[in-house]
């Protein structure tokens, strides 16, 4: 059939005009990029075909190019039918490069090894696993692709910024003319997230149309840039020190610090911040800081809310194991639900690398005697014990070098789990804890720190600890002991539990030294050793946290503790972690792999002490005759609380909740502290209609803070919908005791816990001790 409709042909010069302007904005956006001159983001620019790989037979060519806003890569099929695709550069969690997923594993040969390479992003999407044409370009690929995210990682907040908004203009401007006609400017304020009317529209046209042309170009895009980008808050507080002609002197600097910022700053410290972030040079010779670097200052990873101190391993780790909150995992190896999701070894890989210390597996006998690893009597899909092994050796200390505790959930015969000793002690050698650390019987865990690089089997263990120095006592047979873990269901008969038991293989059975599994029997247990360990669902843990809340806690001073959800959960949610970490339980396993508020605290909680996914229990956990009870900290039998003081003062670059143009934020932020019973508080600001862009609040809330140790403070940006509720749109979460003083740009992370790229919230933190 004939096209009903042709686009009309350019002549030469038009052509040669369009393909001049089209080269003019790939170059600026390589320089907003940070890779001006770079041949990585040409080789992307240039673009090439790969094999997308989706099993042994579907291997399709697939046609892959970094578009010009150098941040989104192209994808088309080689079809008659073309399909196009897209995906952003920011989406990008890691490229690895080699056979290091589990589809090119399974689909692959071994000799196409350094052919290979996968790009795994940030959200639940599948990893696009690609093949090169030859060694070389499947190296140049990974490098180029590495090279540009780290350069978009890089990035400053007013880069980031400038190459944002840059990118929204280029698409505001549908005839590429490089100008911007009064529709094109209310096309590119609908999409930076801000819904105007057309007289307010009207009115900041005609301001930057200084030539009077009906259009803005050149030096009047610029103009508009500034007008639009003018933070009112920022003047004010810049211009309150700025007290040296207009700028601030290093006397000024010192001031604001000191009054504001709460930092101990010397003359020569502000000499430094004028050197390292002041962008005029007339300004650095005469030692003074614009508003321009005062800005850029206050973007600076060392100037956020989150003390950059903590960012890095701050803490004592050389306590005992017991005395430390551990990032752990629940069905680790699940990608979604429970009842029918895929099992992958990319689930485990996942959460190592979001620091996750003890991960799950639940294992069952396989076909071939190789065990395997699945949700039991579900539709999930199974792995490979050995594969997940494998997969967790790979990464297990890519994020943190600190221990990794592999959670057995055992269901296998004597003879595979024979076969799962075999592959744990061939897999992970030496680094495979399997004998208690010093020549004597211990008396307590060894630290965080002497087990760097090592890994711990948790699970049921035939005898005591102490036959491994009592030759006598050694020689266990194959036996049974009383099984637990799902099995151990508070609401089931005693009698039912006591029924089911489980034959243990010798060799499995050795190789649990200091977290072995036992049947919890009460906090008064005299036989309980110091490395048996109960694990508890979440009923009965949170029963215990509300009930026994001092006996809890001083049970978890020289035990381990771990908590699981329950199973009634089939679509992966999760329970609240604070009021079992309020109680001292080390081991609070949530599923990773569920996006959830719960999660939202859960990584808050260990972005800190460098991600090492062990925070230190405050001393009062980690005394064996404390007195703390959370929960009578209700009726004032605690400290003098100290006072908390947020304003929310503004927010920038918001993320559009729907990725429409008609779809404008109308933002609220909820202001949220979570800890003990006394502390849970919630603060909310008004709603700002139709701007996601530049909102500003000037908001004033204070909470009463008796525990900070323990506190969590989270910041929630919703959008408002009076009708079907509000919608997610970004959030924040940290410990309350790195909060930095002041006025501080807190970044934003997604629904999956990742940066939200140029979006930032500003507010004024003050913490007042009780007199």
């Amino acid at each position: 059939m004939a096209c009903l409709y042709k686009q009309p042909k350019l002549s030469t010069s038009q052509e040669l005009l369009r393909r001049a302007r089209d080269q003019e904005v790939i170059e600026k956006n390589i320089k907003l990029s940070g890779m001006d001159g770079d041949t990585y983001i040409q080789f992307l620019l240039q673009g090439g075909d790969l094999l997308k790989v989706r099993s042994t037979s579907w291997k399709k060519n697939r046609y892959f190019k970094l578009q010009d806003d150098c941040k989104t890569m192209w994808r088309e099929s080689k079809r008659i039918f073309k399909r196009h695709r897209s995906f952003s550069i920011d989406n990008i969690s890691d490229v690895r490069a080699g056979r290091h997923t589990e589809g090119l594993k399974k689909y692959t040969d071994q000799q196409v090894e350094n052919y290979c390479f996968s790009i795994v992003f940030k959200d639940h999407h599948k990893n696009l696993d690609l093949m090169a044409s030859s060694e070389d370009e499947a190296k140049q690929w990974v490098s180029s692709l590495q090279k540009l995210i780290s350069s978009r990682n890089n990035l400053n907040q007013q880069q980031k910024t400038e190459h944002w908004i840059f990118s929204c203009l280029s698409k505001a401007d549908k005839n590429k003319d490089n100008k911007l006609s009064v529709s094109e400017i209310k096309s590119f304020l609908r999409l930076i997230n801000i819904d105007v009317d057309d007289d307010y529209a009207d009115m900041i046209f005609e301001k930057c149309d200084k030539s009077k042309s009906g259009y803005l170009f050149g030096e009047e895009i610029k103009d508009f840039y500034d007008l639009l980008t003018y933070r009112e808050e920022i003047d004010i507080i810049y211009q309150a020190y700025a007290r040296s002609a207009g700028v601030m002197s290093l006397e000024n600097l010192v001031e604001f610090m000191l009054t504001e910022q709460k930092e101990m700053t010397t003359l020569d410290d502000a000499h430094k911040i004028i050197e390292k972030f002041e962008p005029d040079e007339k300004a650095k010779e005469k030692k003074v800081l614009t508003k321009d670097g005062f800005l850029i200052y206050l973007h600076h990873p060392d100037a956020l809310i989150l003390n950059p101190e903590h960012t890095e391993v701050y803490q004592d780790m050389s306590q005992p194991l017991n005395h430390y909150f551990i990032s752990s995992s629940h069905n680790t190896y699940l990608l979604e639900d429970q009842l029918k999701g895929p099992s992958s070894t990319e689930a485990y890989v996942r959460a190592l690398l979001k620091g996750c210390r003890c991960v799950e597996l639940d294992c069952w006998d396989g076909s071939d005697d190789e065990p395997v690893i699945y949700h039991g009597y579900t539709l999930t899909s199974k792995i490979l014990f050995k594969d997940a092994i494998k997969a967790i050796k790979e990464y297990a200390f890519e994020t943190s070098e600190y221990p990794v505790i592999l959670s057995l959930e055992n269901h296998c015969s004597v003879e595979q789990q024979k076969v799962m000793a075999r592959h744990l002690s061939s897999i992970l050698g030496s680094a495979l804890v399997t004998s208690p650390l010093g020549d004597a019987m211990p008396t307590k865990f060894p630290s965080p720190e002497e087990l760097k690089g090592k890994f711990l089997i948790k699970a049921k263990r035939l005898n005591k600890l102490e036959a491994t120095f009592a030759p006598d006592l050694a020689d266990v047979e194959e036996s049974e002991v009383t099984e637990e873990e799902e099995s151990d269901d508070e609401d089931e008969p005693v009698e039912e539990n006591k029924k089911k038991k489980l034959k243990l293989a010798k060799e499995l059975s050795d190789m649990v030294i200091y977290c072995k599994s036992v049947h919890f029997n009460g906090f008064e247990d005299a036989n309980l050793s110091f490395y048996e360990m109960s694990s508890f669902k979440e009923k009965k843990a949170f029963r215990l946290a509300e009930e026994s809340a001092n006996a809890y806690v001083n049970h978890n001073v020289d035990k381990l503790s771990r908590t699981y959800p329950a199973g009634s959960r089939t679509d992966s949610s999760n329970y609240n972690p604070v009021p079992l970490w309020n109680a001292g339980c080390q081991i609070v396993a949530l599923n990773f792999q569920t996006s959830c508020e719960e999660m939202d605290l859960y990584q808050g909680k260990f972005f800190v002490n460098g991600k090492s996914g062990y925070i230190l229990k405050p001393v009062y956990m980690r005394n064996r005759v404390t007195e703390f009870d959370p929960i009578s900290l209700a009726r004032g039998e605690w400290l003098k609380p100290k006072t908390l003081h947020v304003m929310v003062i503004s927010a920038q670059q918001l993320p559009k909740v729907r990725q429409k143009k008609s779809s404008i934020v109308d933002p609220l932020v909820k202001v949220e502290v979570h800890g003990v019973p006394a502390d849970v508080a919630v603060k909310e600001t008004s709603t700002v209609d139709n701007n996601g862009f530049n909102p500003q609040w000037n908001e004033n809330f204070q909470f009463e803070v008796y525990v900070p140790e323990l506190a969590l403070m989270r910041f929630l940006i919703q959008d408002h919908d009076s009708t079907s509720g509000n919608e997610f749109v970004a959030q924040y979460t940290l410990p309350l005791n790195s909060l930095k003083m002041g006025y501080r740009h807190v970044p934003l992370l997604d629904k999956t816990g990742h940066i939200v790229p140029a979006a930032a919230l500003f507010v004024h933190i003050m913490v007042v001790d009780a007199e």
